[in-house]
């Protein structure tokens, strides 16, 4: 058995390494402030990675990456202490000011409100025990929850925490641990999101798409067949959970919770102080299914008004898709939860399930809930603005693809990937990543559409959506967690090697799709390898479990 580090130790070993880092840095730049030399170069990099490693060696998330926040603070004023704090302020400040930010952690307020007036009226237990007389098995509530995401698939903050207040009372009592719980959360929230052309997401990909010949949304929907990680990702998850394969930290923490009940996998319930009480006996599954519904159509319709549906003046009256894809999806989802919230109050008032005071004490509740995710959040925001703004992540990234591209234009599909891959796992910024490197395709490949070209930029988004899928610092990740109640280092340690998997076998299909350039043939080729290696994990693993017995 492996000695565990103590937390004295551990603390020990995160000061040791930031005290040599910075020494040898500080040596490096002789501590002045005039034109830091780390600056768009691999050291820009160096803030995410620094948070990333200390977070799965502490297993405290929050120090790391205020850790990676003082790295990069000290790498862009060349380590010059005082400007460093005044920096490390001003991007705080920046981050939480920031209209998107704003608008999103306002989603995440009210979402949490509406996720605790549901549990108040009863609404969620109602489900739960619906689901639990009609779901007979830990397969069928895995496949419930898996099935629950997709459908789910406006926004990835939205599916996380919805799916998750849903499926939870569903898949403890199946003793589906919170790990795998979290995993399928995450892995139907951007994964789903970056092939639904009614989406967030869809109108991000249509955005980043430069030039007046090229139709942005035209490109994202002819890029849904090579977007490998993503369509990958979806059958990785119904055939694994058909075949009962599991593996790695996960295969532990799953055993952990079929054989004790525990369903934290021995990791502290994070939790336990938020306790739904005085819950409403009058409940029903209507109490949770309309409002869900609701909150469904109204960020649609609020996303669409934004984008200038209902406007005569705008260029996108009375058109859907180009509303859309112009549409502010922060201020979007912060309107269309307002009103959610409203019509959630008013309906469960007239059914009397709820009366005023407990819909009083649902706002602090519901707010309070979401302080752990929207901590991380900030946190993951002002690490991504010293990388991105001030650290210049984004030319030392640009200036390597486009070197790179020069080698063989058949290969820059899987280069793509994996590039978009390391860039989006360090920064935790999807959306970041494919508008770094979608500009860089178009350039690679100029002109109109070519197969290459939309292979290539599919290939930007899937590498993009693997890093915002598994990396510590991803908001979506983090609302994974949060979407589950689990530990955010043990949601992050089980379902890495789940999402390596996929993507290993997504760089191999981007290889051979560089070549064919067929979208059919291309994907069933990656389809075929995903299911061989599935095959192959499971006799493995069975080769393993037998070997152990004897």
């Amino acid at each position: 058995m492996k000695q565990r580090f103590s937390s004295p130790v551990r603390l020990l070993v995160v000061v040791g390494i930031v005290a040599m880092l910075c020494l040898v840095m500080f040596v490096a730049g002789k501590g002045g402030t005039a034109g830091s030399p780390y600056v768009g170069t691999f050291w820009s990099l160096m803030p995410p990675l620094v948070a990333i490693t200390l977070a799965l060696i502490t297993k405290e998330v929050y120090i790391s990456l205020f850790i990676g926040i003082v790295v990069g603070a000290l790498f862009s004023t060349n380590f010059h202490m005082p400007a460093a704090a005044i920096e490390i302020t001003a991007m705080f400040t920046s981050r939480i000011a920031d209209s998107w930010n704003a608008g999103i952690l306002i989603f995440l307020v009210v979402l949490g409100i509406i996720v605790a007036l549901m549990n108040k009226a009863g609404g969620s237990a109602a489900y739960g025990k619906w689901a639990s007389d009609r779901i007979k098995s830990g397969k069928g509530a895995q496949l419930s929850t898996m099935f629950l995401g997709i459908l789910i698939f406006v926004d990835d903050y939205f599916n996380c925490l919805t799916v998750g207040s849903v499926m939870r009372p569903v898949t403890d009592k199946h003793r589906i641990s919170r790990a795998k719980l979290s995993y399928l959360i995450d892995a139907t929230a951007a994964p789903v999101c970056i092939i639904a052309p009614i989406s967030s997401w869809a109108a991000a990909v249509t955005a980043s798409v430069s030039g007046e010949e090229i139709d942005g949304f035209k490109v994202f929907l002819q890029a849904i067949p090579y977007n490998y990680y993503a369509l990958l990702t979806i059958l990785f998850m119904a055939v694994s959970i058909m075949m009962g394969l599991e593996f790695g930290p996960m295969k532990r923490a799953q055993g952990i919770t079929e054989k004790t009940g525990d369903l934290f996998s021995g990791t502290p319930d994070e939790y336990a102080t938020m306790v739904d009480d005085n819950v409403s006996e009058k409940g029903k599954v209507i109490d949770l299914v309309l409002p869900v519904l609701v909150l469904i159509v109204m960020c649609i319709v609020c996303m669409v008004y934004t984008g200038g549906i209902f406007d005569p003046a705008s260029g996108n009256y009375g058109n859907f898709i180009t509303a859309f894809s112009d549409s502010d999806a922060s201020v979007g989802l912060a309107l269309g939860s307002i009103v959610s919230l409203i019509f959630t109050f008013v309906f469960y008032m007239v059914r009397g399930v709820i009366g005023f005071k407990q819909f009083a004490d649902a706002l602090p509740e519901g707010a309070r809930q979401m302080i752990p995710a929207i901590l991380i959040l900030v946190f993951a925001w002002t690490l991504a603005g010293f990388c991105r703004e001030s650290l210049g992540a984004s030319e030392f990234v640009e200036g390597v693809m486009m070197g790179a591209a020069g080698w063989a234009l058949n290969f820059v599909p899987v280069i793509m990937f994996m590039i978009a891959c390391g860039v989006a796992f360090a920064t935790g910024t999807s959306w970041g990543t494919f508008g770094i490197l979608i500009p860089i395709a178009q350039a690679v490949f100029p002109g109109e559409m070519s197969p290459l070209l939309i292979i290539t930029i599919s290939a930007c988004m899937a590498g993009a959506v693997f890093g915002d899928h598994c990396s510590p610092i991803s908001d979506t990740t983090i609302m994974a967690s949060a979407g589950a109640r689990v530990n955010h280092i043990l949601h992050v340690s089980t379902q890495m090697p789940y999402a390596v998997t996929v993507a290993a076998v997504s760089a191999v299909s981007y290889v051979i799709v560089g070549f064919v350039q067929n979208a059919l043939i291309g994907l069933i080729i990656a389809v075929a390898l995903m299911v061989g290696t599935l095959i192959a994990m499971k006799y493995w693993e069975g080769k393993k479990a037998v070997a152990k017995k004897a």
